[in-house]
């Protein structure tokens, strides 16, 4: 047989050769795989799925459900059985009568089947009726449950609709088309550049697997993102204080300091100038500071929410006012930040402190009596494994957050990702969200469990009140001008139990605003893109569903809005001013340097 020949199976000898050349790779690839799973640090195993005893209880309540109504549960189980020798029998006719060709598939569009081969290829068609048939059956289990609490229901339904999608067959190379496919074109090597994608993956996250969304190779920080012109004028262990440049002669008087989640970085508000909301904001006459958070070591295992308030709010605001010689501060809350900006003002206001003149909280929650989508990880088992890991490490790390929050939305952000990474051997979108989505910080131990403890389970700040620094905190006392921003699709902080928060601040002075879209896009939402719009309502005694149909639709950001009420509480113009002139030296140039940090031991 000569190298242009072909085998009985159609595939010419030299590709053969190539094939079984690049699988020989597999070998090496191996040992380098062994080599970072030995060398994995690992996590407390609570991180990994609920304790037991939801399962025995989910099991119990089937059983009861069961003795009680035997009828019924015999009917599904009969119903599953019978669907699946159907589908079965079915196929086997259509294979029998029609040769190669695959039943009609009436089943519903899903992105996860797009290869035409799942509709007319008997074999995946099989397959992926199959799974689909399974499924029902699963969710109709959980169905049948009624004895159940609603936390623990809600639980169970989200934990088997992970199973459910974990399960689907293109997860799984031997019933994936489009990774057959790939493998056979490219003679084997989409599997052996998936396997150095996953190494990659592992060797970056010490050994934890965190699917990489974006290609991290195509981005810069103050390269081509993070580009808005500015100095970093003060740094401490906590953050690094950035005044932008002014783009505009004259300025308003009253400066605004952004302070963003730390558990991301602050540049989502920056990522390039089309959608910048740092320029727009210094396009629009403002003196804009933003805090650009430390990304802790296990130096930070014992710093608290009270350092991020003393050492990180307080610190920066009286560096603003210092700068700008002003005695008041506009402010803005992002998230977690916005959470804690509610705490600094109620501390401000039992001191006595006017510094902030007015508040704007981006998709910030303060009442968690709603745990919403995070319900699944906020009960004990899940905290009490955070909290064992906390004590073995001493912070929280960020590849433990990120796959947490990846797992909420996990066909959009692990299946999918990882079929085309690993499975398919393709280089992630240079994609420059997805790209700040796995930048993530650590948090310190003392913080992380300050928060989950205390305000998101317990909901303390909303109920009973906050203690911290001395003091009693409550949301009675928000009692300056504040501008809240929620997003209609947000899974992070749902727009309803924020809205409940609001409710409780104790200002009279007080704009809500919906937008469209969800936890990120719903805020870096720039006028140019006309894009997605928001509802507005000034009647903030209406429950949810009141507020909405009674609020007027606005096409377009909210952006404009905002700038309008800003402006009315940010004082005359004054010529603009430039950072490091006013006794607070550049340090060096924006983005700075705590940005740049990656999240490592």
């Amino acid at each position: 047989m000569t190298t242009t020949d072909t085998t009985d199976g159609g595939i010419s000898q030299v590709n053969l050769d190539k094939l079984n050349e690049n699988l020989k790779k597999v070998e090496d690839l191996a040992q380098r795989l062994t080599k970072v799973m030995s060398q994995r640090s690992g996590h407390n195993p609570a991180l990994d799925g609920p304790n037991h005893d939801l399962y025995v209880k989910a099991a119990s309540a089937y059983m009861t459900e069961a003795m009680q109504d035997p009828a019924k549960v015999f009917e599904h189980q009969l119903n599953f059985w019978s669907q699946s020798v159907t589908h079965f029998v079915e196929a086997q006719h259509a294979f029998t009568q029609r040769g190669l060709t695959a039943p009609e598939d009436t089943s519903p569009t899903d992105k996860r089947f797009a290869n035409p081969l799942w509709q007319t290829n008997p074999y995946f068609n099989f397959i992926k009726q199959q799974y689909l048939i399974n499924a029902r059956a699963i969710e109709q289990a959980v169905e049948d449950i009624e004895d159940l609490g609603a936390k623990d229901m809600r639980r169970l339904k989200y934990f088997s609709r992970q199973i459910i999608d974990m399960m689907a067959p293109t997860n799984f190379l031997a019933t994936n088309p489009d990774a057959l496919e790939k493998a056979v074109a490219t003679d084997g090597q989409s599997l052996i550049q998936g396997l150095e994608n996953l190494i990659g993956d592992l060797e970056a996250n010490n050994g934890e697997l965190v699917v990489r969304l974006a290609d991290e190779s195509a981005f810069e920080l103050g390269g081509n993102i993070a580009t808005t012109p500015g100095k970093v004028v003060f740094r401490n262990r906590m953050m690094e204080l950035i005044q932008y440049s002014p783009t505009t002669e004259t300025v308003h008087k009253t400066p605004l300091i952004i302070f963003p989640p730390w558990i991301n970085k602050f540049y989502i508000l920056d990522l390039k100038a089309q959608n910048s909301l740092v320029k727009w904001v210094v396009d629009q006459g403002y003196t804009l500071f933003v805090v650009s958070w430390v990304n802790p070591d296990v130096g930070y295992a014992d710093v608290g929410m009270e350092d991020y308030i003393q050492e990180g709010y307080l610190t920066a605001l009286d560096s603003v006012k210092q700068i700008t010689g002003e005695r008041q501060v506009n402010a803005v809350g992002y998230c977690i930040a916005g959470t804690t900006l509610s705490l600094v003002l109620s501390l401000l206001k039992q001191r006595g402190d006017k510094t902030i003149k007015s508040a704007t909280f981006f998709t910030a929650l303060t009442d968690f009596s709603d745990q919403g989508e995070f319900t699944p990880f906020l009960q004990d088992d899940f905290i009490d494994g955070i909290e064992a890991e906390i004590d073995d490490k001493g912070i929280l790390l960020s590849p433990i957050m990120a796959r947490t929050f990846s797992f909420l939305r996990s066909n959009d952000l692990v299946f999918q990702p990882a079929i085309r990474s690993y499975m398919m051997g393709e280089t992630p979108p240079a994609f420059d969200l997805l790209y700040w989505n796995g930048d993530g910080s650590n948090l310190p131990g003392k913080m992380a469990m300050q928060y989950l403890r205390g305000l998101c389970q317990r909901n303390e700040l909303a109920e009973q009140g906050y203690d911290i620094m001395g003091h009693h905190l409550s949301l009675d006392d928000l009692d300056v001008p504040v501008f809240a921003v929620t997003c209609e699709t947000d899974h992070i902080a749902p727009w309803k139990d924020c809205y409940r928060g609001v409710q409780q601040w104790g200002s009279k002075d007080r704009t809500f605003v919906l937008s469209e879209s969800g936890h990120i896009a719903g805020i870096v939402n720039p006028p140019s893109k006309k894009k997605y719009g928001h509802y507005l309502n000034p009647d903030l005694s209406l429950d949810t569903q009141s507020w909405l149909e009674q609020s007027d639709f606005h096409e377009g950001s909210w952006w404009p809005y905002w700038n309008a009420w800003l402006t009315k509480r940010s004082g005359r113009m004054v010529k603009a001013r430039v950072p490091g002139e006013s006794g607070f030296p550049a340090l060096e140039d924006a983005p700075g340097t705590y940005v740049a940090r990656k999240s490592a031991l």
